[in-house]
């Protein structure tokens, strides 16, 4: 992985910001000394610096103060009070030298920072401070995220390869316009909580026909993840995959005719698209 020397800092220490700053660490991807983090649990810092070394900051404005590369982590509804503190306390003003701003606060449009960070900034000013907005997920807690970035039109490629640099870290990361980040929240945002759906279910079915809890659970879990590496190293579709193991009259025929009897594909594709129309919904 690429090594960065840019100092990047975290406005925010919950969980998604804790896992990219152990990801960037465990990668080797930046140094702990030019890593930063202010939050408002002087708990949650006191861990960080303990566990990683890195340097805890008195506010907000002293994170874009001194990095490079500022991290929004926190929560969609903390972020117009901070940004209004900051744009307030005049930060965006008088930025010493560039700036990359990255959100990772769900379901946020990148116009929202554009509104404060960018007020009554002119064009090149705002040259030196893009905008990017990524959509992570919860696999980014154990370095196996998928993230959807996208950024706004005064970033450059570089910055672009930068804010990759630092998701990689985490898992995989993929470009995509601002429009599609609704379908990104939809399908992968929230896809963990549909495989976790899944894995009740075939867990409780394993129950019912008399396994043991524990082992219903193992055998389901290394199933999916066996599966999925399966499908990864094959390099063909999931459709083919399918039927390679769906012999005709066995065992698994009788499964799927069940699942396609109950519309059981229409119905996750209307269940995506329902998470997709309430990212809009929230947006605004």
């Amino acid at each position: 992985m690429s090594k960065l020397h840019h100092k990047i800092g975290f406005i925010g220490a919950g969980n998604m910001g804790q896992a990219m700053i152990g990801a960037l660490i465990k990668s080797n991807c930046c140094a702990p000394s030019d890593l930063f983090v202010c939050d408002i649990s002087k708990k949650q810092t006191d861990i960080l610096k303990a566990t990683y070394g890195i340097q805890v900051l008195s506010d907000n404005s002293a994170i874009i103060q001194t990095c490079d590369v500022i991290i929004f982590a926190v929560k969609p509804q903390i972020v117009d009070p901070v940004l209004s503190e900051l744009s307030t306390g005049k930060v965006f003003k008088q930025p010493s030298g560039k700036k990359i701003f990255i959100s990772i606060a769900a379901g946020t449009p990148i116009k929202k920072f554009e509104g404060y960070i960018y007020d009554a900034i002119t064009d090149d000013g705002k040259k030196k401070m893009p905008i990017l907005r990524v959509m992570p997920n919860t696999p980014s807690l154990v370095l196996s995220g998928m993230s959807g970035l996208c950024a706004n039109s005064y970033a450059t490629g570089e910055d672009i390869q930068i804010a990759k640099t630092i998701l990689t870290a985490m898992g995989k990361v993929i470009e995509f316009r601002e429009s599609d980040m609704d379908a990104v929240t939809a399908v992968s945002g929230s896809g963990p909580a549909y495989c976790f759906y899944l894995v009740e279910a075939m867990v409780e079915a394993a129950i019912k026909l008399g396994i043991s809890p524990g082992n219903a659970s193992e055998m389901t879990a290394a199933t999916l993840k066996g599966s999925l590496i399966l499908l990864e190293n094959e390099k063909i579709s999931p459709r083919e995959l399918r039927r390679k193991v769906t012999s005709p009259g066995g065992t698994t025929e009788a499964a799927l005719t069940v699942l396609e009897d109950n519309s059981v594909k229409q119905i996750i594709i209307q269940a995506i698209t329902a998470a997709a129309q309430r990212s809009r919904e929230l947006r605004g």
